[in-house]
């Protein structure tokens, strides 16, 4: 039995097929989800949402929001999810310098702290993600 996985944003339906398995970043950890799998409703945190089919890995940068597990489908309810064929490095590193230079400014709310520090996160995430992407080249 085929595992249908969706992953949608407020903005978008970001992924739709069937998987043979998908592991997604608990807000406890990483949760592996296979078909028949149990009925489940969890957190997402921040990092890498690894998807496999038919020998072949893809990857997402996921940042937060929810995941719906049922026996044959997988809805994943993210904030942001880029794909890893489509981070634009360049972009990411630039986010990842604005945010630093943020920190580095300091601040008046702490608010404004903390989205700072999201905003760090999310761009370390894209790089990481990215960068895995290109080393592994598109062998898988």
């Amino acid at each position: 039995m085929p595992l249908l996985l969706e992953i949608v944003t407020p903005e978008r339906l970001a992924y739709s097929d069937t998987v043979d398995a998908v592991v997604l970043p608990g807000s406890e950890g990483e949760l592996g989800v296979l078909p028949h799998h149990a009925p489940l409703l969890a957190t997402l945190g921040v990092g890498e949402l690894r998807i496999r089919k038919a020998g072949e890995e893809e990857a997402f940068a996921i940042v937060g929001g929810f995941v719906q597990v049922r026996p044959d489908k997988v809805v994943v309810m993210a904030e942001t999810a880029d794909m890893a064929s489509e981070i634009d490095l360049e972009k990411a590193q630039q986010a990842r310098a604005e945010a630093e230079k943020a920190l580095e400014a300091g601040f008046e709310e702490g608010a404004d702290l903390a989205a700072a520090r999201a905003a760090l996160q999310q761009a370390l995430l894209r790089i990481r993600v990215g960068e895995r992407r290109h080393r592994e080249g598109r062998r898988r």
